[in-house]
Formats: C-alpha cells, structure tokens, sequence
C-alpha cells in the first residue's frame, strides 16, 4: 500500500505471531515503524530513517525475517513473515530515505 511518501508492508498470516493479528512495518520518508497487535494490547515501535544503523533479512524458503537496528541505542525490532519482494522493497526505501537525507541521491554503478 503506498500513500503519499508512505508505504506498509504486512506478514503474512501463516507465519508464526502472525495468524490473527499479522504485523506491520510501514516506511515513510522520516521513519520506520512496526505495529504488533494482540487481543488487548497494541504495540507500536518506531525509528527515525536517520538512526537506522542497518537493516538484516534472513530468507528462508518462502518467508523473509527482517531486523532493523537503530544507531540511537534503542532496541532493534524484528518482523517475521514478511515476502522477499517486501523485505528487499523495505531496504530499499530505507537505503533511499537515508540517501536523500544526507544528499547523496541515487548510487552510481559502474
């Protein structure tokens, strides 16, 4: 889903923590935050795009495991069963997000 410099990402319903209430991240041009519902509880957990020290996906078969570590000294948080297309989408946002806040834009490969 993407809504105006903003895009949400969600796991899947067959991973573990996930079956009623599936987590969220959501990416948006000045931080990182994930949602984690329960029955009575919401937890909600974010990081400004500028303190995200990196983010680590460990792939398996058909899911994704995503960690984000934040360089401000918080806790890391981790997101299990999200897709490859997503995980690698999430990264790339950061990346992105990161590149144009310290003016370094588009990387150049050659």
């Amino acid at each position: 889903m993407t809504v105006a410099g903003m895009e949400t990402f969600k796991a899947s319903r067959w991973t573990k923590g996930n079956h009623l209430f599936p987590t969220r991240i959501e990416v948006t041009d000045l931080a990182v935050i994930r949602h984690k519902r329960s029955w009575f509880s919401k937890d909600e957990i974010s990081i400004s795009i500028s303190k995200v020290a990196s983010v680590h996906i460990k792939t398996g078969f058909w899911w994704s495991d995503i960690l984000i570590e934040s360089s401000g000294g918080s806790d890391p948080f981790m997101s299990h069963g999200h897709t490859k297309k997503d995980a690698q989408r999430i990264r790339l946002l950061i990346d992105t997000a990161q590149g144009i806040l310290t003016g370094e834009g588009k990387l150049k490969l050659s």
